[in-house]
C-alpha cells in the first residue's frame, strides 16, 4: 500500500508556496516593523481567545472522552496501519511520542509555569495567599490542566485514527486534508482548493508553534551558558546556538525516522529519567512526592470544573486557553506524525500511550522541576522569583538548578535535555511538514532538510529583531488555531465512523 503511494506522490506546490509565503511575509513584516506585527498579533490573539476560547476547551474535552470511549470499547482491538505487528518497539515509540509532543516547552514551562501559579495563585482558588504553603498544590494542579490529559489527547488520538484509516487502509496521501476524506471522499484530495487551504493552515500553525520554541531555546540556552560559563549573554550567542541546533536537526531529519529521531528520543528519555532520579535524591524528594500525589488528586477530582472554567477570560488567555490553542494548532500535523510512527499499533495502545501514560509522565515531570522551584522559593523567598522577574521565564530553569547540590552539572544536563527536546521537535516537524507537502510517509530528503533550515532561519530573524517578535509568533499559533479547531472537530464524527468500518473489515478477514 505504502509503496504504491510513494510512486504516485509529487510535491504539492500550491500548499508549499502558500505556507512558505505566509511565513516569509511574517518575517518580512517583523523585520520592517516589529512593533506593528506584535500589536497586530496581540489584537488577533485577544479576539481569538475571547471568541474561540470556549470552543477550544470544548474540542479538547470532547476529543479526550471520545478517544477513551473508542479505546476501551470493542474498537480498541483494531490494529491500525494494515500490518500485523508494530514497526518499532514500544520503548522507542513512546520515547518519540514523549520527546516530540512534550518538546522544549516541557522543560521551559515545567520550570516557569508552576512557579508562576505559586507566586500568583490562579483565580480558581480565591482566598489562598500568593506564595504561601497552601498555594503549592493549586499551582501544580493548574499546570497539570495545561499539560495534562486533554492537551495530549488532541495531539495524537482521534486525528491519528482517521489519518491512519485514510492513508494506510484507503491509500490517501498522508496530509491534513485526509482528515476530511471520510466526509468528502476523494474530492478533497485531488486538485481541491479547500484541501490546499486546509494543508496550508495546518503547516503554518505547526511551523509557528515550532519556530517559537527554537527562538526561546536560543534565549534560554544563552542565559544558561552565561550562568554556567560566564560567557556574555548576547544576541550573537543566541543566534550561534540556533544555527548549531538547526544544522543538527537538518542532519537528523535527513537520516530519517528510524535513525536520527529515534536515537535522539531514546537518549533524551534516558537523560530525563536520570535527571528526575537525581533531583528526587539530591533535592526535595519527599516534598515533590507528597505534593504531586495531592495535586494530581485535585486535578482528577476537579477535572471537569478546571477544564471548563470561564470565570476570568484575561487569565485564561494567558494560560489554559493559550496552551489548548497551541496544542490544537499542532493537532493536524501531530496526527500526521503519530500516524507515521504508530503503524501496527491497536487503537487501545494508541489511546493509552498518548492520552493516559504520556500525560501522567508529563505531570510528574512538571512536579519534579516546578515543585523543586516552589520548594526553594518557599524556603528562601526570592531565590527563584528574583531571576524570573528580572530575566523572564528563560531564567527559571537555571535558577532552580543553581540551588541544587552539583548545581552546575544539573544546569548543564537540563540545558542539554532542553536542546534535545527542541531538536527532536524540529526534525520531527520538518519531516511531518515534508510529508504533508509530498503526501508520503517517506518525503524527499532535501525537503526535510529545507524545512529544518527554514524554521531555523525564521527563528534567527525573529530573535535578531527582538524577543517580542518570538513572543508574537508564539501568540500567532492561537490565531491560526481558529480554522484548525474546526478541522479537528470533524473527528468527533469521523473517528467513530472509521472505527466501525475497520472493525467490520477486520472481523470479516478473521472469518
Amino acid at each position: 500500500m505504502e509503496g504504491s503511494n510513494r510512486k504516485k506522490t509529487s510535491l504539492d506546490l500550491p500548499t508549499f508556496f502558500i505556507s512558505g509565503g505566509a511565513l516569509l511575509l511574517f518575517v518580512v513584516f517583523a523585520w520592517i516593523n516589529a512593533d506593528f506585527v506584535a500589536d497586530m498579533v496581540n489584537t488577533l490573539f485577544g479576539w481569538s481567545a475571547t471568541y474561540f476560547g470556549m470552543i477550544y476547551q470544548i474540542v479538547v474535552l470532547g476529543t479526550f472522552f471520545i478517544a477513551l470511549i473508542l479505546g476501551f470499547s470493542k474498537y480498541g482491538k483494531i490494529r491500525l496501519g494494515n500490518i500485523d505487528k508494530p514497526e518499532m518497539s514500544t520503548f522507542k515509540w513512546i520515547s518519540i511520542i514523549m520527546c516530540t509532543l512534550l518538546a522544549g516547552g516541557g522543560v521551559f514551562w515545567a520550570a516557569a509555569e508552576p512557579l508562576s501559579h505559586f507566586l500568583e495563585v490562579p483565580p480558581h482558588f480565591s482566598g489562598i495567599e500568593n506564595a504561601s504553603p497552601e498555594a503549592v498544590v493549586p499551582a501544580l494542579a493548574m499546570s497539570f490542566v495545561d499539560w495534562g490529559f486533554l492537551s495530549w489527547a488532541i495531539l495524537g488520538t482521534l486525528g491519528t485514527i482517521v489519518l491512519m484509516y485514510s492513508h494506510y487502509h484507503k491509500g490517501m496521501p498522508l496530509k491534513p486534508r485526509s482528515l476530511l476524506y471520510p466526509i468528502f471522499g476523494e474530492k478533497i484530495i485531488k486538485k481541491s482548493v479547500f484541501g490546499t487551504i486546509v494543508d496550508a493552515f495546518a503547516i503554518i500553525s505547526v511551523a509557528a508553534g515550532t519556530i517559537g520554541p527554537i527562538g526561546f531555546l536560543g534565549l534560554q540556552a544563552g542565559y544558561g551558558l552565561s550562568t554556567i560559563t560566564n560567557l556574555p549573554n548576547t544576541i550573537t550567542v543566541h543566534i550561534t546556538i540556533i544555527i548549531l541546533l538547526v544544522i543538527a536537526a537538518a542532519i537528523s531529519a535527513a537520516s530519517g525516522l528510524h535513525r536520527g529521531i529515534q536515537i535522539l528520543s531514546s537518549f533524551n528519555v534516558i537523560l530525563a529519567v536520570a535527571l528526575i532520579i537525581g533531583v528526587l535524591l539530591l533535592g526535595p524528594g519527599s516534598f515533590i512526592f507528597n505534593n504531586y500525589f495531592e495535586a494530581f488528586g485535585l486535578y482528577i477530582n476537579e477535572f471537569i470544573s478546571f477544564n471548563t472554567y470561564r470565570g476570568d477570560e484575561a487569565w485564561l488567555s494567558l494560560w489554559t486557553v493559550f496552551f489548548f490553542a497551541w496544542f490544537i494548532g499542532y493537532g493536524p500535523m501531530m496526527a500526521v506524525f503519530s500516524a507515521r510512527i504508530s503503524r501496527g499499533r491497536t487503537i487501545r495502545e494508541l489511546i493509552i500511550a498518548v492520552a493516559v501514560i504520556a500525560p501522567v509522565i508529563a505531570t510528574f515531570w512538571f512536579a519534579v522541576i516546578g515543585g523543586t522551584g516552589i520548594f526553594q522559593e518557599l524556603n528562601i523567598p526570592g531565590s527563584i522569583s528574583t531571576a524570573l522577574n528580572e530575566a523572564g521565564q528563560p531564567a527559571a530553569m537555571m535558577a532552580i538548578t543553581e540551588q541544587l547540590p552539583l548545581g552546575t552539572i544539573f544546569g548543564f544536563l537540563f540545558l542539554l535535555a532542553t536542546i534535545i527536546f527542541v531538536l527532536t521537535t524540529t526534525d520531527s516537524m520538518s519531516l511531518t511538514i515534508s510529508m504533508a507537502i509530498s503526501g508520503d510517509g517517506h518525503p524527499p530528503r532535501w525537503l526535510r532538510v529545507f524545512y529544518a533550515l527554514v524554521m531555523g532561519l525564521v527563528a534567527i530573524v525573529l530573535v535578531s529583531v527582538g524577543e517580542n517578535s518570538v513572543n508574537a509568533l508564539q501568540s500567532f499559533i492561537v490565531v491560526t488555531a481558529v480554522p484548525v479547531v474546526f478541522l479537528l472537530l470533524t473527528t468527533f464524527w469521523t473517528a467513530p465512523k472509521v472505527c466501525k468500518e475497520m472493525y467490520h473489515d477486520q472481523r470479516h478477514k478473521m472469518k
